[in-house]
């Protein structure tokens, strides 16, 4: 996400603030850019988790994709 839209993302939620508040055109892109930065967030989340090892009881390194689900 770039500079500019976190800061539109910024400009947005201090309008909403104030008493003039938002349009409702303003409202549907403030949602459009949270939900594209939340989705960036997440991906970047993920690959980070991919990348990272973890040490098993028998001390060897493996992937975290490797580790098993809980069962509920």
């Amino acid at each position: 996400m770039t500079k500019e839209k976190i800061a539109r993302i910024n400009e947005l939620a201090k309008k909403s603030r104030t008493e003039e508040g938002l349009t409702e055109a303003e409202k549907a892109e403030q949602a459009a850019l949270r939900r594209e930065y939340i989705d960036e967030m997440k991906q970047s989340l993920r690959s980070q988790l991919d990348n990272a090892d973890y040490i098993d009881d028998k001390g060897v390194r493996r992937p975290v994709s490797d580790l098993k689900k809980p069962k509920n």
